[in-house]
């Protein structure tokens, strides 16, 4: 599967991200669709025979391409949660948030700490198998930990995300962050999946 940058109007900077450090943000997202279409391609020709658990071809690929993956897939979810105004949410996902967190601000509260003791990625997301939802934290691209799993929400805490409007402030930018999350959108998600059905 060849894949393609996709367009989202917060690179053009939302409340408290300027549109340059958004804009340099897309163009790593770039370099991963880039980067993820170039390994598919070698590893059409890879030397299977020579996989090793300690170093290969074939390692080195896999490894790189599920980072490059999960960089895309994370990166689309964070560049359309930032397109709202940081409202609070309605529907499924905050009844959800509340059944679970007991309220909006509880989670609120869990998601920001989550986000500063991450090295990487926060992800809200809802668990199939058990129906619950959590703020699962990932040091890499690649650590998302839950299998059958679908997030909805994506906060980027790698310093690029931040570190040319902010510098070390992490918290002002997640604070910026939640300025601008975009319920709807993890609304849509949560109805085209079918989750708010289970």
């Amino acid at each position: 599967m060849k894949y393609e940058p996709k367009q989202f109007e917060s690179i053009n900077g939302v409340n408290g991200l300027s549109e340059k450090l958004m804009k340099e943000h897309y163009k790593l997202y770039e370099g991963y669709v880039k980067k993820a279409n170039e390994i598919e391609e070698k590893l059409k020709t890879v030397d299977l025979a020579s996989a090793n658990a300690t170093q290969s071809d074939l390692r080195s690929l896999k490894l790189g391409y599920s980072f490059a993956v999960n960089a895309i897939k994370s990166h689309e979810l964070y560049f359309g949660n930032i397109s709202g105004n940081g409202s609070a949410p309605q529907g499924w996902v905050g009844s959800k948030i509340a059944d679970t967190f007991g309220s909006y601000d509880n989670w609120l509260a869990d998601m920001k700490a989550t986000g500063i003791a991450a090295r990487g990625w926060v992800w809200f997301a809802y668990d199939w198998q058990n129906g619950s939802v959590f703020n699962y934290l990932g040091d890499q691209h690649d650590a998302f930990p839950i299998w059958h799993a679908t997030p909805l929400v994506a906060l980027d805490v790698y310093e690029h995300a931040y570190f040319m409007d902010y510098g070390v402030a992490r918290a002002d930018y997640i604070e910026a962050f939640f300025k601008n999350i975009n319920w709807n959108d993890a609304e849509q998600l949560a109805n085209s999946t079918g989750m708010d059905k289970m």
